[in-house]
């Protein structure tokens, strides 16, 4: 039998050698025997739990990571196909969140090319615009902080009056807050399409973090995040199909 030290599973698995020991540590290998010589002496087993849970459990995932937990907890305690099924309800989950910014960018699209999302018979006061579109005062009054908008005033009492415009815009700032965009990717889209930039849109929604100087936020990009998510999904499926046939090999013969 072929055996692996700590710095082989690392590197197979793209973790840092103490990240191994935690994965053993936190259950997510099966237990590891020592030589004479106090060394552990992983199998191949091993390193593709190993593989497994460097897939299963880096950063980013999507939802509840105990999902994932259970995931490749299942495999390495003898249920793959325990684990198999939540593999497939993973890839499902990252298919409808990136369903959801896919439809979220159609109505932004829809939107931009001047057909009209709301039309109201007079201007609203924030109380009334906020009931209307079933969301607090205090998010109209963040967006409106942070750039998204800019709402007209009463010219005799200065308060806010919301219009068809405002609420077309907000609807769209709406769902693509609730479809995982982050502000900042928002506000680099709506500056684009104030500018005169009606087209490709998608585009300015989903620059790169390290391109746009905000590396802590994981909503920008969003939807090629959501594509590569999917893309890893698929790999976690293929993971544990290759632990299955291993421990199929590995079974005596009858």
């Amino acid at each position: 039998m072929v055996i692996f030290r700590t710095h082989e599973v690392a590197k197979a698995a793209g973790v840092h050698e103490n990240t191994i020991r935690q994965y053993e540590a936190q259950g997510f290998l099966s237990p590891v025997p020592r030589g004479t010589n106090g060394y552990r002496e992983y199998s191949l087993l091993h390193l593709e739990q190993a593989r497994l849970a460097s897939l299963a459990l880096r950063w980013p995932y999507l939802g509840n990571k105990q999902l994932l937990i259970d995931l490749v907890t299942s495999a390495v305690n003898g249920d793959p196909g325990m684990a198999m099924e939540y593999a497939y309800q993973y890839l499902a989950h990252v298919r409808v969140e990136r369903t959801y910014a896919e439809s979220a960018i159609e109505f932004l699209e829809r939107w931009a090319a001047g057909h009209v999302l709301d039309v109201s018979a007079h201007p609203m006061r924030i109380q009334q615009a906020a009931r209307h579109l079933n969301i607090s005062i205090d998010m109209l009054r963040n967006w409106e902080r942070n750039g998204l908008l800019t709402v007209p005033r009463d010219p005799n009492n200065h308060y806010r009056l919301y219009g068809s415009a405002e609420f077309g815009r907000l609807r769209v700032i709406r769902m693509l807050v609730q479809c995982g965009f982050s502000l900042m990717a928002i506000l680099r889209m709506l500056e684009a399409f104030d500018s005169g930039k009606t087209s490709n849109l998608r585009e300015a929604l989903n620059v790169p973090v390290e391109d746009c100087g905000d590396i802590n936020a994981i909503a920008d990009n969003w939807l090629n995040k959501l594509v590569a998510l999917e893309e890893r999904a698929k790999r976690l499926i293929e993971q544990v199909g290759r632990l299955i046939e291993l421990s199929q090999m590995q079974k005596p013969s009858t």
